[in-house]
């Protein structure tokens, strides 16, 4: 049988996680399908990483995009990465619309892929590592449904899993809960709303996180589960490492 992790396909892979992913996989000899909106940001990852990168300008969330592209490219390994942005603000201040940003792209681009992997299916010893959020674990009062949403990505993937399993589809289903880090856009948006509401500068309120999370070691978490049949079902990871829940 060929190499399950010969081609990968990372969904929000023009910045942050998704880059440095792709440049894990890719290193690793992975040939990697990076996913994301913006033409700019897959081309500075295609100009960074060469001909082991091959760039998909599209919407994550649409549906016909995830069937194609898993029809198409028969990966061995989805990284489920894509999401907006929050709107930080508390409750009150509020609107569904704002509220209910992150269950639109989060929590959809997560339903479509995993339906899409099961369906196909994916071929067995395949991997599918979604990555949820610390969030879930300890709340997030101003960022609105963003850990629910959140939550719900945990909830799919267990839900594929079990049904890889009663299927026999052999495809195994790993979520990641990362800490909130400065070092992405969504963290850092993150990390300047909780710092304006404990009253400190920015530089304060991340002195006081744990170890800072960087991409890299996100992008490395990804690279070792993906390659480990053993591997659980749920990791916290932090700057500390990795820690298996359950």
């Amino acid at each position: 049988m060929s190499d399950p992790l010969h081609t990968a396909v990372v969904t929000g892979a023009g910045r942050g996680f998704g880059r440095a992913i792709s440049a894990a996989l890719v290193a690793a000899g992975t040939r990697v399908v990076g996913i994301a909106r913006t033409e700019g940001d897959l081309k500075a990852v295609r100009d960074e990483l060469g001909d082991g990168f091959t760039p998909l300008t599209a919407d994550a969330t649409d549906e016909s995009v995830a069937q194609r592209v898993v029809h198409d490219h028969r990966p061995g390994l989805l990284v489920l990465n894509a999401g907006a942005i929050p709107h930080m603000a508390p409750l009150h201040e509020q609107t569904w619309e704002t509220f209910s940003r992150n269950w639109h792209t989060d929590t959809r681009h997560a339903f479509v892929w995993t339906s899409a992997a099961l369906r196909e299916p994916l071929a067995p010893g395949s991997a599918v590592v979604a990555l949820s959020s610390g969030a879930v674990l300890a709340g997030s009062p101003l960022s609105g449904g963003y850990a629910s949403a959140k939550a719900a990505v945990r909830y799919l993937t267990g839900y594929a899993a079990e049904e890889s399993r009663r299927a026999g589809l052999g495809i195994r289903f790993v979520t990641l809960f990362p800490q909130l880090t400065p070092a992405t856009a969504l963290g850092s948006a993150g990390v300047a709303g909780y710092a304006a509401r404990q009253g400190v500068d920015r530089d304060t309120f991340v002195a006081g996180l744990p170890p800072l999370l960087i991409p890299e070691q996100v992008a490395k978490a990804v690279t070792d589960l993906a390659a480990d049949p053993g591997s659980a079902a749920e990791y916290r990871i932090s700057g500390a490492g990795l820690q298996p829940l359950g």
